[in-house]
């Protein structure tokens, strides 16, 4: 069946499965055992998380590359290319591979019924199991006891943050979403959390593996200054390692603190210089993602950051509110029906001045004109448009000199943006959040 060009398989796996997402582990596991996918790389490091996830399987992977290991990622969803969610070496992969991968997997499952998400994190394995890495990033979709990433066992697993996302799978209350997402953590293996409170069932999970537990505030922390920031951690061993005087990062610095202490469990090389390099280095698509475009005679900037819940729009507001405007800040955004819309909107109503609002290009879309009554009795100024082009076209047309468009709210949102972009055929484009 590799006959199949990518964009094929892709269209094929969406109906494969009566539901684009089945919680559970039994059927992935009994096909992955069939492809004798157990062993498929000497470190693995698994990720989970409300937010974080992809800035911080970002900086593992750059702090393991530092190193010149042969390290592979797995994660998701993509922005515009479905290879995106594979990375081996820094590469993503090609479309060749993709469908071999698939085809492989889909040898294997017989009259085993899989999920979109399933059958590509089956086909990511088989990707790393043949390409001989030293080390391996996994992103976890969805929660983590019963994503199909769990499957394969971490020697160190990471919780970013914790708060209410997904309710309807992982509950609606952070001590569900902490059992679920607690569930990679393995016994006798080093289990880390970013959060600075996690809640009681998280715990009771490392205490019943008797894992060595690393907690952000208690183990390792960072603390951030006007134009440096520093980390403190422990090594494998328990001693204390620091970092002092590193550059601001445009990415999150807490992700960057947990993929540092994540790092330093590995008993690789401790080199202060290498590491700082690496994490200064680190960029992710769409995350406090910069650009600059010349359209219509106007040099205009843009701010992307596919941000979705309560918890990144405060984390962005944060960030904006940091870096202060010469003009104003006009917004594009859009938002899934299953998001908590007020509490998206509520911490960046003090950061943006004008708010176009647009469908999202998808069944799951929540209606414009709720987003539109959710920011006007908010008091904010707000326009409808029929699609995320139109709603940044439009904003690109008020904007003047020292003013900043802020695209966010979802992936989608960012898609889109990203796809006009490519599109155009003047000026320059620059990756990074300039702090």
């Amino acid at each position: 069946m590799t006959e199949r060009s990518l964009a094929q398989w892709l269209s094929y796996l969406e109906q494969l499965h009566p539901s684009a997402i089945d919680m559970g582990l039994e059927r992935c596991r009994a096909v992955l055992e069939r492809l004798n996918l157990g062993l498929l790389a000497p470190r693995v490091i698994t990720v989970t998380g409300t937010n974080g996830k992809g800035s911080t399987c970002a900086f593992l992977a750059a702090l393991l590359q530092a190193q010149g290991l042969r390290v592979g990622v797995y994660s998701s969803p993509h922005l515009l290319r479905y290879n995106e969610r594979v990375q081996i070496c820094g590469v993503q992969a090609d479309d060749e591979a993709l469908c071999e991968a698939f085809a492989a997997v889909e040898a294997a499952r017989g009259d085993i019924s899989l999920t979109y998400f399933e059958m590509g994190t089956l086909a990511a394995f088989w990707l790393f199991r043949r390409a001989g890495l030293d080390a391996l990033v996994l992103e976890v979709g969805l929660g983590g006891r019963l994503d199909a990433v769990n499957l394969i066992d971490a020697d160190i697993a990471l919780v970013t943050s914790i708060g209410i996302d997904h309710a309807d799978w992982l509950g609606d209350s952070r001590e569900s979403v902490a059992f679920e997402k607690a569930g990679i953590f393995r016994a006798g293996k080093p289990a880390l959390c970013g959060d600075l409170d996690p809640p009681q069932p998280l715990l009771d999970q490392v205490a019943l593996l008797d894992a060595p537990f690393f907690l952000r505030g208690r183990d390792y922390d960072l603390s951030v200054e006007d134009q440096h920031w520093s980390w403190f951690g422990l090594n494998e061993r328990g001693e204390v390692l620091q970092l002092s005087q590193l550059p601001l990062l445009d990415l999150p610095m807490e992700n960057a603190a947990l993929a540092l202490q994540a790092y330093a469990l590995t008993g690789l090389p401790w080199q202060a210089e290498i590491l700082a390099q690496a994490l200064a280095g680190t960029r992710v698509t769409g995350r406090l993602d910069r650009r600059t475009l010349q359209w219509q005679g106007k040099s205009l900037t843009l701010l992307l950051d596919v941000g979705h819940n309560p918890h990144a729009a405060e984390y962005l507001a944060q960030r904006l509110a940091m870096r202060p405007l010469a003009g104003r800040r006009l917004a594009v955004f859009g938002l899934l029906a299953d998001k908590e819309l007020a509490g998206v909107v509520a911490p960046l109503l003090g950061e943006v001045a004008d708010w176009a609002v647009a469908p999202l290009p998808t069944p799951r879309s929540r209606p414009v004109a709720e987003l539109q009554a959710c920011l006007h009795n908010a008091g904010a100024t707000v326009s409808a448009h029929a699609n995320v082009l139109t709603a940044l076209q439009a904003q690109c047309a008020k904007a003047q000199s020292g003013d900043e468009i802020l695209l966010f709210g979802s992936f989608y949102c960012v898609a889109e943006a990203l796809d006009w972009l490519a599109r155009q055929t003047h000026g320059e484009l620059q990756d990074g959040f300039a702090g």
